[in-house]
């Protein structure tokens, strides 16, 4: 088993990673513009700090476009480590004000909630 291998225990909350993780994804759902947002901010950075690391143009314009997609992606997966962090914070909130059992619950309600309300979102803007 893994646990033998390290000379300490360490334990993981389950329901504390499965309400921050629903949470979320809530806020993930409910704030598609704030999450769109930083991503294009991470794939500016990105691209910026790794032009810094050519010295040649040349050589910067030759890969220019596999690093770009690849900064894209890596934005794209950064993206979510606020909406973690928020969510973390919301599901402790629920967690220490009405109980231990609300914090899943609730954000079974918010991930279903929000979604509901994207995919209207998104069919209201494309109809227009």
């Amino acid at each position: 088993m893994l646990t033998d291998i390290w000379p300490f225990q360490f334990e993981l909350d389950t329901i504390a990673i499965a309400g921050a993780s629903l949470w979320s994804l809530a806020l993930y759902l409910a704030f598609s513009r704030v999450s769109e947002w930083v991503i294009e901010q991470l794939n500016r950075w990105f691209n910026f700090a790794e032009r810094s690391l050519y010295t040649s143009k040349s050589e910067f314009e030759k890969t220019r476009k596999a690093r770009e997609s690849q900064n894209a992606f890596y934005a794209s997966l950064f993206s979510i480590v606020p909406f973690l962090v928020v969510g973390a914070l919301v599901h402790w909130g629920l967690e220490i004000s009405l109980g231990p059992s609300w914090g899943i619950s609730t954000g079974i309600l918010a991930c279903i909630s929000s979604g509901i309300y994207e995919l209207g979102r998104r069919d209201g803007s494309s109809s227009e």
